[in-house]
């Protein structure tokens, strides 16, 4: 009995990947985890009860997206942008335990998820570092991921995130998100240029709303550009303002 229960133990962990394999661990992989599908979810859930603006799977799936296409566009090779995919699905997570500090915390958890699916360690850390420096005021763009998670995590301004129904009862926050028509993120490889385009409904939200709840985040938007060596542009109704 001894002896079949340490060969089944051994039998287990051989089936389980070493993170210092070189496992190719691309963004289905991480969407497919449980605990994954589990948190995302909890975390958007959380934060509805807290008045906040979806951040749930469309938003991660947004987010993933363009972090992917920005690198891609931008010219690099194949793993920098599946990690920055990988990245942006993973970002807000931690928000299921607490909205403070939700960036570090989720790094924590994002750390035993891509273990156990046998994410080579450098690969590890390279998301955990993009995922725990996405929030404004706290957070710096580290590598070509994260910057690009920082780009396309503030670029995902649009009215299918406003939860609220009530037009009457909007904060700020509730009218700018529900005023944007469309919101894209674009690149221009050519002249080093990564461009915001918004179409804002102005007799819902004035620009200037924009601006008063948003300033920090394109801030942190020119800094991601310039680390990124390019120039970050903010187009809202067809006039560039950044």
């Amino acid at each position: 009995m001894a002896l079949q229960a340490a060969h089944d133990r051994a039998g287990r962990a051989s089936a389980t990947p070493s993170p210092t394999t070189n496992l190719m661990i691309n963004l289905p992989d991480v969407k497919a985890h449980p605990a994954v599908k589990a948190f995302i979810r909890l975390a958007d859930e959380s934060l509805g009860r807290l008045g906040y603006t979806e951040h749930g799977f469309r938003h991660a799936k947004i987010v993933a997206r363009d972090a992917r296409k920005l690198l891609k566009g931008l010219g690099y090779e194949k793993r920098v942008p599946e990690r920055a995919a990988i990245a942006g699905y993973l970002h807000d997570m931690g928000n299921f335990i607490s909205r403070a500090g939700h960036p570090q915390s989720g790094a924590a958890i994002s750390y035993q998820i891509l273990t156990e699916l046998g994410m080579p360690l450098k690969d590890i850390g390279i998301v955990l570092g993009a995922v725990g420096n996405h929030e404004e005021g706290i957070g710096q763009p580290v590598s070509p991921e994260g910057a690009a998670l920082i780009l396309a995590d503030k670029a995902d301004v649009h009215r299918s995130r406003v939860r609220n129904k009530d037009l009457d009862t909007f904060d700020i926050h509730d009218r700018v998100n529900f005023a944007a028509e469309s919101s894209i993120l674009s690149v221009d490889a050519e002249h080093r240029t990564l461009t915001l385009e918004l179409r804002i409904d102005t007799t819902i939200s004035k620009i200037m709303e924009y601006f008063e709840i948003f300033l920090e985040r394109m801030a942190m938007c020119r800094r991601a550009a310039e680390f990124l060596d390019c120039q970050f542009r903010l187009v809202i109704n067809g006039t560039e303002l950044l």
